[in-house]
């Protein structure tokens, strides 16, 4: 039997915590310390089944759905940047796309931790696209949207002229006809930063329908996703983590005969 070294453990994810935030960590004095250490950055980061940039958008997103401190914000930010796992353009853009998911004010959160880093480290401002900077008609854009959506999510969208603000003007008109539709940020991206805000919401339907998709699209494997579930579960606590689990093995199995993810096995 092989023993795993504690100390070793303890080496690598003061490496690691140092290279993924940009800065050594100070020494832990606490037990909850010494597991962000120890498990967190060791343990966790170090997996090979997700790549960085994936793993620094889940981490900055769940972050910010936890109100973690502004600290924490900051390390994954500047570590996103240090590493060049992500670039101020695709922070800028992130902070939209969660803006949606989970709220302006978390969004306008990451938005501060930008503007922070960039001042610490003397960066001058991205360049970002405007959300509009020409007229447009507003048939073409909600058509733009039906077909956006249609593109991410792997089935027809609200009916349009249904008259509900919510599911015309704001799903179809601005989350897909607009922001969805950015080229600052891939559609990989974009869906693990969805996948955190429908996950943190805790609606079935939400949940079940974006994890589907993400598989059915090709952006995720279910080996990824189970990954996403471990990272996730840092910032959302192990309880949320475990629901998630459930509604990846389910939606795997659906994508993997074929159905859709509101579609009922024979038999059941």
């Amino acid at each position: 039997m092989t023993l795993c070294d504690p100390a070793a453990r303890s080496a690598l994810g003061d490496r690691l915590q140092a290279e993924l935030t940009g800065r050594d960590g100070a020494a832990p004095q606490s037990p909850v310390a010494e597991s962000w250490r120890d498990f967190i950055y060791a343990e966790i980061w170090s997996r090979p089944g997700l790549d960085r940039r994936a793993r620094f958008l889940i981490a900055l997103a769940s972050a910010v759905g936890a109100d973690a401190p502004v600290d924490r914000l900051d390390g994954y930010v500047r570590g996103a940047l240090t590493t060049g796992a992500l670039t101020q353009a695709e922070l800028r853009e992130a902070a939209l796309h969660v803006a949606v998911y989970s709220g302006w004010d978390k969004g306008g959160a990451i938005d501060a931790a930008i503007d922070r880093i960039e001042a610490e480290k003397g960066l001058a401002p991205a360049v970002l696209a405007p959300i509009r900077h020409e007229p447009w008609d507003a048939q073409q854009r909600m058509e733009q949207g039906v077909a956006e959506f249609r593109a991410v999510m792997t089935f027809d969208g609200p009916r349009v002229g249904n008259g509900l603000p919510y599911l015309q003007d704001g799903i179809l008109n601005f989350v897909f006809g607009e922001m969805w539709c950015r080229p600052g940020l891939d559609q990989r991206s974009r869906r693990f930063l969805t996948l955190v805000g429908v996950a943190d919401s805790a609606a079935t339907v939400p949940i079940a329908s974006h994890f589907h998709a993400a598989m059915a699209s090709g952006n995720c494997t279910v080996a990824e996703l189970n990954e996403f579930v471990l990272q996730y579960a840092v910032h959302a606590g192990w309880p949320k983590a475990s629901v998630i689990q459930g509604v990846v093995l389910e939606m795997a199995g659906k994508v993997a005969k074929g159905l859709a993810w509101n579609e009922r096995e024979e038999g059941r």
